[in-house]
């Protein structure tokens, strides 16, 4: 059966030529592709795969009563199906949906002192502490995150071949306009994605039938799901609570500021009761949290404030899905969205910047004279990031540029709607080439040294 191309595929075949690899950890929000990229990989490289899913196979969580002996484990399992074919070497053990199983974890660290057989694990992680997994099974397993279709990508589902990515990038590289013809697809494809998010389930949808017709539905059941799995497994937790900061999510990016704001989530809401709230959503891939610098400089983890944050959307086609019924066909006509387009924008590159490895900080000053929306960084300085929603000034990223109070900034990026240029402060880009901007900073460095 056809499947979507994903980044997930080059990684798990890196990790099986590995001669000392880890049992594997696939984490990141449901239906985002993670259990058809491992059965893909599976079915291709191994002659016998035991695949167990913990939800819809409840019986298999017994198999661990025993303790966590290799061949106890595969006893069990063998008990409750005997057609399981077990040979070291040549097998892979699948366990599908973790976050219904924690004593699974534990198990990691004997299937990798046994030695025989590979060991891949996936699950959202919405209904245990990861921080549980991380001391059971610390030192003995590897994790990888996995994330809606980035923007590339979403190139490949519509045919598009690594050479013309690159051609993207050489112009990057060079600081080179693209040409207007590129421009255009360039800008219709990112329309297209903006609208559709990165679910597997909707781009599938698109892709085979060559428009939008069921999307939003799709988009709309994903929503519920989310709701379902949060009344499902927020455990030790005000489950209304999460609810609340789910729901409220598109009236905080609907403010100027962004911000989140307890006082918005519920009426007397008081920010003790919420504590834990926002990285339940965050641990289950569900949110993107972006934190206030509290000056714009370096080290950034050890430099921004863990209670001013704002919240986006970890799939922007969810978010557009999350606000009116006629919000996804006034986006294909860009038309009716105001203050909200700039919202939309941050959220998308903010999800394009998370799937590169980044952390997200903004910076807004006191008296909001200073504000920029996002920051990366190179081996030596402070790079600010403003995207913006229309071709306007940028007043911020010139006053943080040009001021001698931030000496870790030499220069910043601009993402707009808008071709790739450059001036002696900063680079532009268009914002559809975000996926590009972590190599675009490697190649930099490169070229320095």
């Amino acid at each position: 059966m056809e499947r979507l191309k994903r980044k997930i595929d080059k990684r798990l075949v890196q990790w099986a030529e590995n001669p000392d690899r880890l049992p594997l950890i696939i984490k990141g929000a449901r239906q985002i592709g993670k259990t058809e990229a491992i059965k893909q990989f599976a079915v291709n490289k191994y002659t016998n795969v035991i695949e167990i899913n913990f939800v819809l196979q409840k019986e298999y969580r017994t198999i661990f009563e025993d303790g966590y002996e290799v061949d106890k484990i595969l006893q069990n399992i063998t008990f409750l199906n005997p057609s399981f074919k077990v040979e070291p070497g040549t097998t892979l053990i699948f366990f599908d949906e973790l976050q219904a199983c924690p004593n699974c974890a534990t198990s990691l660290k004997s299937f990798k002192l046994d030695g025989r057989y590979d060991v891949i694990c996936s699950g959202s992680l919405m209904g245990i502490s990861y921080q549980e997994i991380e001391s059971n099974s610390v030192g003995y397993k590897e994790d990888i995150t996995m994330y809606p279709l980035d923007f590339e990508e979403y190139l490949w589902s519509k045919g598009y071949k690594a050479e013309q990515v690159e051609i993207f990038f050489q112009h990057m590289k060079e600081l080179k306009p693209l040409s207007s013809a590129a421009m255009s697809i360039l800008r219709e494809a990112f329309r297209e994605y903006l609208v559709l998010g990165g679910m597997p389930a909707v781009v599938w949808s698109f892709i085979q039938k060559g428009n939008y017709s069921g999307t939003l539905a799709l988009q709309k059941q994903l929503l519920l799901d989310y709701e379902e799995d949060i009344t499902k497994y927020a455990q030790g937790l005000d489950q209304t609570k999460i609810l609340n900061v789910y729901r409220k999510i598109p009236v905080f990016l609907g403010k100027a500021n962004k911000k989140f704001q307890i006082s918005k989530v519920a009426h007397g809401a008081r920010s003790r009761e919420y504590v834990g709230v926002t990285d339940w959503l965050a641990n289950a891939g569900i949110i993107n949290v972006c934190y206030c610098l509290e000056h714009p400089e370096l080290p950034l983890k050890g430099n921004y404030d863990p209670d001013n944050y704002r919240i986006y959307f970890g799939d922007t086609g969810l978010l557009i899905a999350s606000l009116d019924d006629e919000a996804q066909a006034d986006l294909r006509q860009n038309k009716n969205f105001g203050v909200y387009k700039g919202a939309l924008f941050e959220n998308v590159v903010a999800q394009m910047l998370i799937s590169q490895g980044y952390g997200l900080y903004f910076y807004r000053n006191q008296t909001a004279t200073q504000e920029m929306d996002f920051f990366i960084r190179d081996a030596d300085s402070l790079i600010p990031v403003e995207v913006k929603a229309s071709n306007g000034a940028t007043k911020s990223l010139n006053a943080l540029i040009s001021t001698e109070d931030y000496p870790d900034i030499h220069r910043g990026i601009k993402l707009g709607d808008t071709n790739i240029g450059s001036n002696d402060r900063f680079v532009t880009f268009p914002y559809a080439l975000t996926f590009l901007l972590k190599r675009w900073v490697m190649e930099q460095i490169q070229d320095k040294n």
